[in-house]
């Protein structure tokens, strides 16, 4: 069976496009792109309200290994 991406794939090493032309196509699509507002974070709630939430001890361990977060 014969690959059809053969005959469209380019054979050259060299980018066939700039940044700039990049850039031009970006912005000529960016009008169909919508974008809605995001949703208002919801509002934080005690710990002594969560109720039937377990984490693996594996999973509490790595995290509190985390600087960003266990320290």
């Amino acid at each position: 069976m014969p690959n059809p991406v053969k005959d469209v794939t380019l054979t050259s090493a060299n980018d066939p496009e700039s940044l700039d032309e990049l850039r031009g196509c970006c912005a000529a699509m960016a009008p169909h792109w919508t974008s809605t507002a995001p949703a208002p974070a919801p509002a934080p709630v005690p710990p002594s309200s969560i109720h039937g939430v377990s984490v693996p001890v594996a999973s509490a361990r790595l995290i509190d290994a985390m600087s960003d977060y266990g320290d």
